[in-house]
């Protein structure tokens, strides 16, 4: 009768410690699942910032110069189709919506790096105070968005790197947790090009 309640007492220790185990690689899984979506709301939050300055510069540009109205289109045009995604945090879970968020931002960034070297042929309008403020404000939008894309990587890696590791892996898949692998911001389609300025 002793061996065999002992017996069941090591069975017994044995499934609590694989049970406590389990647990604990799930919360590690919540916990970076989480990081990746806090750095998701750092990465929207600067998105925003840069789609809030936009209609001050266009109202600024449009006031100091008289210029071609095809790049302050492409900027107004491009600003709009970003507001027009709803964005929230499943983009995170469909690769497809986060690449369609992204073409997006990137049609914006390129929109505005077209009104920025347009604007360099009106030094009047570089002399207007309000002008060069929103410029720096946006330089240092795009800078921040720079930052929070590579961090969001950074925490996308580590979170994708605990969901592939072995014996990890195997508890996601035997237990059907539920975790995604997440996507990652690549660059903009010919970015490896320095961009032509022609006057």
């Amino acid at each position: 009768m002793s061996k065999t309640l002992g017996c069941v007492i090591a069975l017994v220790l044995v499934a609590v410690l694989v049970g406590v185990w389990a647990m604990g690689q799930y919360n590690g899984l919540v916990g970076a699942e989480q990081d990746v979506s806090k750095q998701w709301s750092q990465v929207e939050s600067v998105y925003q910032r840069r789609a809030d300055l936009i209609p001050n510069l266009v109202a600024t540009v449009k006031g100091a110069a008289n210029f071609e109205q095809e790049t302050l289109t492409k900027v107004v045009e491009a600003r709009s189709k970003v507001g027009q995604m709803t964005v929230g945090a499943d983009v995170l879970n469909d690769p497809g919506k986060f690449a369609q968020f992204q073409a997006a931002q990137d049609e914006l960034s390129g929109a505005l790096s077209r009104l920025m070297v347009v604007v360099e042929r009106y030094p009047e309008l570089k002399a207007v105070a309000n002008f060069t403020d929103l410029q720096h404000q946006l330089e240092g939008t795009e800078n921040r968005i720079t930052v929070e894309r590579q961090r969001f990587n950074e925490v996308a890696k580590s979170y994708n790197t605990m969901l592939k590791q072995v014996p990890r892996a195997w508890f996601v898949k035997l237990l059907g947790w539920n975790f995604q692998e997440k996507p990652y911001f690549q660059a903009q389609q010919g970015a490896a090009e320095a961009p032509k300025v022609q006057f």
